[in-house]
């Protein structure tokens, strides 16, 4: 949530309604075209599509028909009991009104569920969304307090430092107290519910290490002449925090440059920042053209937005008009099996520390 606006929205909201009850990754935040936030999808009449996960009986451990969160479940649907807590893993998105952007990150929970629930030390792996999709956090925690968990791994999927992480995660979960960001969050209909379970926010993901990985790789993938090449790495971007994503995108350009052989590398903003104009990655595309014979685009976006990668970094490269010169795929950082192994890494050596502390209590 872009907090020059917040204010704004606020006083905007409270004229409009009287007093109503926020939004990078990040790179892969929302869209821009849910800068004016509306119901969910499944609220504007759309039904969820085929794997899509959507608010469903807290206990169901298979894929069912949608229900709500409020259904009363059997006990042969509640999560075996074993020996020794199980700890719940929580990972949190930003959401996007794109189905495609949601399926990216629901992969990630299908992905790593198995080899979380065969450690024994998770009993259950659930995926939510801050805003403009469903599952929501509010929601995903009443089921886990239905379940009976004590504690909450809850593991931000955000591409790095931002309002999301700083301010509106912990305030949707009730272990910040802040009036701005909560009159925020309840103008833009985000529930905000303390659940009874503990729960431990997870460090952003280590992408300084994985990202810079998945930027050489996807480089790689479209270069050809790496000494009469540079590269334009589009980000969302965060007003508030905008000298840590330049310290990111220099870390990623650095190695970049180590691996390729690639000299030349410029960054772009498409996200709040800019307004969500074409413009900045345009001039950056230019800039690196000025120099170079050809310019490699690749947007540091956690998943796919059509209208972040399509219209916004697309639209820069398609008024350029130098085809030829330009390298652009519609990709997204996900998938990534690094990714993968990071959830599941930070999610396990979370709840081992839950799980000893429980032993040590139960010792003593």
């Amino acid at each position: 949530m872009n907090r020059n606006l917040s204010a704004t929205r606020i006083l905007f909201g409270l004229c409009l309604f009287g007093v109503v009850g926020a939004s990078c990754l990040v790179a892969g935040c929302g869209s821009p075209s849910a800068v004016t936030p509306t119901s969910t999808p499944e609220k504007n009449g759309e039904t969820a599509k085929s794997g899509e996960h959507s608010c469903r009986c807290p206990f169901a451990s298979k894929k069912g028909t949608a229900t709500s969160c409020d259904t009363d479940c059997s006990e042969s649907d509640k999560p075996p009991s074993g020996d020794g807590p199980k700890v719940g893993v929580l990972l949190v998105s930003h959401g996007s009104r794109s189905g495609g952007w949601r399926k990216m990150l629901l992969d990630i929970e299908q992905s790593v569920r198995g080899e979380m629930l065969k450690s024994g030390r998770v009993g259950e792996v659930r995926s939510a969304f801050m805003e403009y999709a469903e599952p929501s956090i509010a929601a995903q925690l009443k089921a886990f307090d239905l379940q009976g968990y004590a504690d909450i791994i809850l593991v931000p999927l955000l591409l790095t430092v931002s309002s999301h992480s700083f301010d509106d995660i912990p305030t949707i979960i009730g272990q910040k107290q802040d009036r701005l960001t909560t009159d925020t969050l309840r103008l833009e209909g985000i529930e905000i519910y303390k659940p009874k379970a503990r729960v431990q926010i997870a460090p952003l993901l280590d992408f300084p290490a994985v990202l810079g990985k998945n930027v050489v790789r996807r480089v790689r993938q479209l270069s050809k002449t790496p000494a009469a090449e540079g590269v334009v790495l589009v980000a969302y971007g965060d007003e508030q925090y905008d000298e840590e994503w330049k310290r990111l995108l220099k870390k990623v350009g650095d190695e970049l440059q180590g691996e390729t052989g690639i000299d030349c590398v410029e960054h772009a903003w498409c996200g709040h920042i800019v307004h969500f104009k074409s413009e900045p990655t345009a001039t950056a595309i230019r800039e690196v053209l000025k120099k170079k014979q050809r310019a490699i685009v690749i947007p540091i976006l956690i998943s796919v937005d059509e209208t972040l990668q399509g219209k916004i970094i697309g639209g820069a490269v398609k008024s350029i008009g130098a085809d030829d010169r330009i390298a652009y795929r519609h990709d997204a950082i996900l998938p990534d099996e690094n990714v993968n192994r990071w959830v599941v890494d930070i999610s396990l050596e979370l709840a081992s520390k839950v799980t000893g502390r429980h032993a040590t209590t139960k010792v003593e």
